[in-house]
């Protein structure tokens, strides 16, 4: 059952360079037209990031389409557009060396432009002439004024490959190695301080964060439990299973969308790590009555899908609270068919909203909004839009959510809090801050029992920080709390 009612609404090692040239082997000639379609493509997705503050995964399949790109076109576009939102920062650096002047007095027309140039250069086996050639006649489109900057630029950084531009641009590896790697890595240096704190101090470790950060990121599809086995999923799909999750397939490639096992609902997208975390909190052991279950944050509705499939076989229902409607119809959707109401209102109202009543529930998702630093490698944009001042009003309302769920969840039920963010103030202090406001007796239950046996690099408990160079997947953090009374 789905229903909707009206509620408030209250992303040190060199970076990779990339084995293709511009059409998967072919070199491209030198002096491309501008609207050399793919290229093309790849500029509107970046200035639709840049000037809309869109993501390049929602706006690109729709540039790619109306440009009629498939195969090694769509694939070079593809490449151009994430690769160049990966390594914006470092190649601004690069680009205002070149340009004698702050990437900021660059008009922005010409600015994407050059980003898109700077790439193919250094990151790619475009032969240099050609980026410059191609570049210019894109500048010469988009700002014609600025065309003849555009190739001085574009001469100036071909003259050099990457190791000497990051020699010139990146501060010293001894001297001061946070900054070293933000630069050589291709991530802003508040950033890699957080990850670095995250993972105990380990600077090596963290250089192997922000490499896997950066390499292009597999998809990864969830059979839906009681409407497909992952083995026969894989083989429909000439994908493989996944290494943890009992529900994941690892798609070596094409578009999941067109997918018949998507479109039929036996199937959805959803990164492995958000598989584990969603199962972990049915899987841990409950005493007493296991019906209700609630999912407080349920949009876009990847995990609640698993849920409700879950509570199917299990003999439970999923009450989905979601506080936009357009993002509670993609619940809805998400849920079709299965044990679960969808409810369009806050998740803070525990209490004061008759679908949420205190003490009602007996497992409770808090997958709470955060920074979603956890996944830069599928939203790389997100590493240059979040700035440090976006964590006070999230973690503020991290802690209302858990307060929320605390008061929703029986005594003896569980709550699972989990974020896409590995950054401490998000994970440990944001779940150890609201069970100590909350007055209420709640323990920490060790969630690394809840995920699979044998699974590598969980640390010490209660709580569990996965990683995409540990586990392959999203950052996901997971803690599990027991409300004793």
């Amino acid at each position: 059952m789905t229903s909707f009612r009206g509620g408030s609404s209250s992303g040190a090692a060199k970076p990779r360079q990339h084995d293709r040239d511009a059409r998967g082997g072919r070199g491209p000639r030198a002096g491309r037209p501008a609207h050399d379609p793919a290229r093309m493509a790849a500029y509107q997705a970046l200035l639709a990031v840049h000037r809309d503050d869109a993501y390049a995964n929602l706006v690109l399949p729709g540039l790619l389409r109306e440009a009629g790109l498939f195969g090694r076109d769509a694939a070079f576009a593809t490449e151009l557009t994430y690769g160049t939102l990966r390594a914006r920062g470092t190649l601004d650096m690069i680009i205002a060396s070149a340009a004698d002047r702050d990437i900021s007095r660059i008009d922005p027309p010409a600015r994407d432009a050059l980003r898109l140039g700077a790439y193919q250069v250094l990151h790619t086996r475009v032969p240099s002439h050609a980026a410059v050639a191609s570049t210019v006649d894109l500048v010469h489109s988009v700002a014609p004024g600025a065309a003849g900057f555009a190739n001085a630029v574009m001469r100036r950084i071909a003259e050099r490959d990457l190791d000497a531009w990051l020699a010139q641009v990146a501060p010293s590896a001894q001297d001061d190695p946070v900054g070293h790697l933000a630069v050589t890595e291709n991530h802003p240096e508040w950033i890699v301080r957080a990850f670095r704190e995250a993972l105990g101090g380990d600077l090596a470790e963290t250089a192997q964060l922000l490499g896997a950060d950066n390499d292009r990121p597999e998809v990864h599809l969830c059979a839906r439990p009681g409407r497909a086995d992952a083995v026969e999923l894989a083989d429909a799909v000439g994908g493989q299973p996944g290494a943890f999750s009992p529900y994941a397939v690892y798609l070596g490639g094409g578009s999941p969308g067109e997918l018949v096992e998507i479109k039929t609902g036996r199937a959805h997208v959803q990164d492995e790590g958000s598989q584990l975390v969603a199962s972990a909190l049915i899987d841990a052991p409950l005493e007493g009555q296991d019906e209700r279950w609630l999912d407080l944050c349920a949009g876009p509705g990847g995990k609640a899908g698993l849920l409700a499939a879950l509570a199917a076989q299990r003999g439970a229902h999923l009450t989905a609270v979601e506080v936009t409607e357009h993002r509670a119809n993609m619940v809805a959707n998400a849920v079709r068919g299965l044990p679960a109401t969808v409810v369009c209102t806050d998740g803070r109202s525990v209490g004061a909203d008759r679908d949420l009543p205190e003490g009602g529930f007996d497992r409770v998702l808090v997958d709470a909004p955060c920074t979603g630093l956890g996944s830069l490698r599928r939203r790389p944009e997100s590493r240059w839009r979040r700035q440090p001042s976006d964590l006070p009003p999230l973690t503020k309302l991290q802690r209302e959510l858990i307060t929320a769920a605390l008061r929703a969840v029986r005594p003896g039920g569980l709550v699972a809090y989990v974020t896409c963010s590995p950054h401490l103030v998000e994970t440990q202090v944001s779940v150890t801050e609201a069970v100590r406001r909350s007055g209420m007796d709640v323990e920490f239950v060790d969630a690394r029992q809840s995920l699979p046996a044998g699974m590598p690099g969980l640390g010490d408990g209660p709580t569990v920080q996965l990683w995409p160079h540990r586990h392959g997947t999203d950052a996901m953090f997971l803690a599990l709390l027991r409300r004793k009374a």
